[in-house]
């Protein structure tokens, strides 16, 4: 089986695939000062959608750290945001497959707080708990798309893909 290695969220290596920022005590441009007992941190991520922001929760458990399904979403961006947990995400870069493209797949260690916007078309699914504990992640999508628009592929066993962490 092959593997792949857990990575330190970095904007060098995910711009390909979208965007983040850290939510809770970010390091952004404020509205006035950052030692106001009120503080607006504005602009910090975007997210294209073409209908009405939904906003769902997926709740993932401690489960074997291999990656058996994908998918993508052709014409809006994903938000995800871990709660409660930090969170190990896999991403693989948009191509014109129809097969996960699991030799190009990624992991990145992504710390609760940290919202994560992928771009159309990026390869990815559920989250991983990077260790005994539950996780629940927020996920903004137009309302209906995992109906509408999201394309899922099951990896064969053969070519499933284990996250070393």
């Amino acid at each position: 089986m092959k593997k792949v290695k857990v990575q330190q969220l970095s904007v060098e290596k995910f711009h390909r695939y979208g965007s983040y920022a850290q939510m809770i005590n970010p390091c952004a441009d404020a509205t006035g000062p950052k030692d106001a007992e009120i503080v607006f941190f504005r602009d910090m991520v975007q997210q294209t959608l073409s209908d009405s922001p939904s906003f769902s929760t997926c709740f993932m458990r401690p489960r074997p750290m291999v990656i058996t399904v994908g998918e993508y979403h052709d014409f809006t961006c994903e938000v995800s945001m871990p709660l409660d947990n930090d969170a190990l995400v896999w991403v693989a870069p948009a191509g014109a497959v129809t097969e996960v493209p699991v030799d190009d797949i990624e992991v990145f260690f992504v710390p609760k707080g940290t919202l994560l916007s992928l771009r159309p078309g990026v390869w990815h699914h559920a989250a991983f708990t990077p260790n005994d504990k539950d996780v629940n992640v927020m996920i903004v999508l137009p309302e209906r798309c995992y109906a509408t628009d999201c394309h899922v592929a099951e990896i064969p066993a053969d070519k499933q893909v284990e996250i070393e962490f």
